[in-house]
């Protein structure tokens, strides 16, 4: 297979852009990481008073790092292997269980063959496989894609937080803001959604065919297996243990992941959607480069088509993520098989977002700023600054303030300076006031800037 012949973008036009992914999504990552449950499992069985491996582990001091070689050193072929395995045992999970019999082997450890992998269910092995290639995908690459996405978007607001902008409500021309302060409001929102990451656990499920450890009790009644069960989820593989499961993850904390990736690529497509409508406005041109085609029948367009790339990416990337989060804590009695095959989908969102993250910054950086665009558009509407008068003229007891700048605004005649300073000489108040209305303008007239803690 190669990118021509892909039937998914993501493999296919966008894999150089994701190939980061495939050591945590990809069929041979997933392999990969069963297997490293399953030996960290017979490692942790090492520790339990009432098995044999206790004296075996006394006895071989550095088997613990010769077994987790087996994973470290994974390779294709290995991966090969088990598939080969796997279309005779036409199970997916057996099929690493005997290929790790086969390394026992080579090790000397057949006596304690029958350990791999004992008392388990393939759920076990898959609900702490699945989270741990999410977790480890989220801190080694996500989460830094993210922060990288808010960085720029912060830079820009400090760069651009003494541009006034006018601002649009309702596609109409309003008060006056800043361009910086604009940029620190999806930054501020971007930030406090990321924060919410902090509060969402990575679980699993470990517990047996129907979560009871119903097969670990009943070989070795003295253990307490829940408390091992925690301490090994824990500890071994970095995961927090649900207490009450079926066979199955609830997934309750894993929908709640893919729930706060969601809010925040909502946050990211109202983000290209706004930087988009502004360079339609030609407040943004975008650096041009060598070679590049806007248009095949028109020479002179530049798209903005990074933001529309990572508006698309980022749509779908939500609908996959909608769908996990809503199917996958759904499952009919003890277990069906439905979160089996959605579950193994849990990398194409996260794909898509990182496709979307690589076009945004690609985009942001041939941003240039037309700030006679800007200044034009607040020379064009001195209209904006009425509410500034009228607010002036309530607080001073003018009468009907509102109804007098209504009359005077809302016509079709143009609002220009001059109108206002013509307006300004009709008022009767105070010199000092008539002077302080002067000194308002559309281009000073924007509040509080951006400078404030996110």
């Amino acid at each position: 297979m190669n990118s021509l012949n892909a039937v998914s973008p993501v493999d296919g036009r966008y894999r150089s852009k994701v190939e980061s992914l495939a050591g945590f999504f990809s069929e041979g990552a997933l392999i990969r990481y069963r297997v490293r449950v399953e030996i960290e499992y017979f490692i942790a069985l090492g520790s339990v008073d009432s098995l044999p491996m206790k004296k075996l582990f006394a006895e071989r001091p550095n088997l613990a790092e010769e077994l987790r070689d087996i994973y470290r050193n994974f390779t294709d072929e290995h991966a090969q292997e088990i598939k080969d395995i796997e279309k005779t045992t036409n199970h997916d999970v057996k099929a690493v269980e005997y290929f790790i019999k086969r390394r026992f082997d080579a090790m000397k450890l057949e006596p304690y063959k029958e350990f791999i992998h004992f008392g388990l269910t393939s759920q076990d092995i898959n609900n702490t496989s699945v989270p741990m290639t999410i977790k480890e995908c989220h801190e080694q690459v996500l989460m830094p894609q993210y922060r990288a996405i808010l960085e720029v978007i912060e830079q820009r607001a400090q760069e651009w937080n003494d541009i006034p902008m006018l601002a649009h409500t309702h596609g109409q021309p309003a008060s006056p803001t800043s361009l910086g302060k604009e940029m620190m409001v999806f930054a501020y929102r971007l930030r406090r959604q990321m924060d919410y990451f902090d509060q969402i656990p990575f679980c699993a499920k470990f517990g047996g065919a129907t979560g009871n450890f119903n097969a670990h009790l009943v070989a070795y009644p003295e253990v307490d297996w829940r408390s091992f069960g925690n301490e090994f989820v824990s500890k071994h593989l970095g995961l927090e243990r649900l207490q009450y499961t079926t066979q199955i993850e609830n997934y309750d904390h894993m929908a709640a992941y893919f729930d706060n990736c969601k809010r925040i690529n909502v946050i990211l497509i109202d983000f290209c959607r706004d930087i988009w409508t502004y360079v339609s406005m030609e407040y943004f041109k975008q650096k041009i480069k060598a070679g590049e085609v806007g248009s095949s029948a028109m020479p002179h367009k530049v798209n903005p088509i990074d933001f529309e790339n990572a508006e698309g990416n980022l749509g779908l990337a939500n609908a996959i993520f909608e769908h996990l989060s809503h199917k996958l804590p759904i499952s009919r009695m003890q277990r069906d098989l439905t979160d089996s095959t959605v579950s193994r989908n849990v990398g194409v969102p996260i794909a898509h977002t990182i496709i979307s993250l690589a076009s945004l910054q690609k985009g942001m950086g041939k941003l240039l700023l037309n700030e006679q665009a800007l200044y034009n558009d607040l020379d064009n509407n001195w209209a904006v600054v009425a509410e500034a008068i009228q607010t002036i003229l309530r607080s001073i007891g003018y009468p009907n303030p509102y109804e007098t700048l209504k009359q005077l605004t809302r016509t079709n005649e143009k609002v220009t300076a001059q109108t206002i300073s013509d307006f300004v000489d009709t008022l009767d108040v105070d010199d000092s006031i008539k002077e302080r209305i002067r000194k308002i303008t559309p281009h000073n007239y924007t509040g509080y800037k951006g400078n404030f803690e996110v």
